[in-house]
């Protein structure tokens, strides 16, 4: 294999890239080099995470100020006494967590950033929510004591219905030290994810309570026999129309991701993409793995320097993070890597593959997932879905017409038709080109 690696899309091409990237580290170093000349040095310590990190150091509990009363300080104690019992590295950071706020409401967002200012390594952070009486928890690495479930089964135990949040951080600290929280969760959701009765008829009555969407409401009306029941059903379904109406399509999209699509710097997103494109590249040449392992990640990279010379939006852009994300895998060496988020590629790897039914359809589909969007689906919220445009209007990118978007026919590498098909194989058989054209 030649070792002088050239860019996928030529000399004019590599030479924009590399410039692009001079471009990007020398402002970068310049303005580490302000930073370092007119910051204090304490400067950095006066970040939110900074000193959320600094907080859990002192303690494995922190609450903001403005939630003492709602999480006194005795209850502070007892929760840190109860997480020292369970010699697990678990940290609770108590937060207000607000659409604009540092942490853009989002409990992954805050949870990322502090664990990231504690140094890494294992850990278990517990947060508030996104929901009122919710309560969220992050993992590293994912799923070592379940942890993920055992905080979002909470939310659904009923006898924590308008508990405080002390009560219900402490119940979920109970259920991680046991280590069974997917089985709690399951028993916590299982009238809500009961199975779906067969349809009977030729007619569409039940082609609703067949498409697993429905709520439990739902489900009800499609079983009951008796007219008084029925009846009594239908009046509570009357009352709570416009909740069912959420709980039964799910993926409707809400205005905000509309407007994070607006607002998204497409060439900063470009810039960044060309950076991973090249990294791929340096790391491709200096493989030390199987012959096989380093071709397919020289496919991915190709095949990764041709979308990004043609990407017309952010989902062309989010499909060369996925091809990046392909060639790391293969250099990895891991066996059944998972691909990036199904319904946001930007938000990242995906943690584990679920069932999932596009609204509408009767076929069911198992997509990767990462654990937000995880989360949303199992607790009946729509996930932030990536959107494309179709005749002048966004709509989710899986709903543009495979014929019409590569990313669509593939969901960014979780639609693949197994280990011999990969998106580099596709792009470099003319799928992307024909969809550009």
């Amino acid at each position: 294999m030649c070792t002088d690696l050239p860019h996928p899309a030529g000399p004019q091409r590599a030479t924009a890239t590399a410039q692009r990237l001079r471009r990007a580290l020398a402002v970068g170093a310049a303005s580490v080099a302000l930073l370092c000349c007119t910051a204090a040095p304490a400067a950095a310590a006066e970040s939110p995470g900074q000193k959320i990190a600094d907080a859990l150091r002192r303690s494995p509990v922190h609450v903001d100020p403005s939630l003492t009363s709602a999480v006194d300080a005795e209850q502070q104690r007892e929760l840190a006494a109860r997480i020292r019992r369970t010699h697990l590295p678990i940290r609770v950071a108590l937060v207000p967590l607000v659409e604009g706020g540092s942490w853009g409401g989002k409990p992954e967002q805050l949870a990322e950033v502090v664990h990231d200012r504690m140094g890494g390594g294992p850990a278990i952070l517990i947060t508030l929510g996104e929901q009122a009486e919710d309560i969220s928890a992050r993992e590293w690495p994912s799923d070592a004591h379940q942890s993920f479930h055992a905080a979002a089964a909470v939310f659904f135990q009923k006898d924590m219905k308008g508990a405080g949040p002390a009560k219900r951080v402490a119940r979920a600290i109970d259920i991680i030290e046991a280590g069974n929280g997917d089985a709690v969760y399951e028993r916590a959701t299982a009238d809500l994810g009961a199975p779906a009765p067969k349809r009977t008829t030729a007619d569409g009555a039940g082609a609703k309570a067949a498409s697993g969407h429905g709520s439990p409401l739902v489900r009800l009306l499609s079983l009951v026999g008796g007219p008084v029941l029925l009846l009594a059903a239908v009046g509570l379904l009357l009352r709570r129309r416009s909740r069912l109406r959420e709980l039964s399509t799910p993926f409707a999209l809400p205005r905000s991701v509309f407007a994070a699509a607006r607002q998204a710097d497409e060439a900063g997103l470009r810039d960044r993409a060309a950076e991973e494109v090249v990294r791929l590249g340096e790391e491709a040449r200096t493989a030390q793995g199987a012959p096989a392992a380093v071709e397919r990640a020289l496919d991915a990279y190709a095949a990764a320097g041709t979308v990004l010379d043609r990407a017309r939006g952010v989902p062309d852009l989010a499909g060369v993070f996925a091809l990046v994300a392909e060639g790391r895998a293969a250099l990895s060496g891991a066996a059944e890597a998972l691909p990036l988020c199904f319904f946001h590629p930007l938000h990242g790897p995906a943690v584990r593959r679920i069932p999932w039914r596009p609204l509408g359809r009767r076929e069911q589909l198992r997509v990767a997932a990462c654990e937000t969007c995880l989360r949303a689906i199992r607790t009946r919220r729509a996930p932030e879905v990536l959107t494309d445009r179709q005749d002048g209007r966004p709509v989710p990118y899986f709903e543009v017409p495979t014929e019409d978007s590569l990313w669509a026919a593939t969901g960014y590498g979780s639609l693949l038709s197994g280990a011999d098909d990969s998106l580099a194989a596709r792009v470099q058989r003319g799928d992307f080109t024909r969809t550009r054209d």
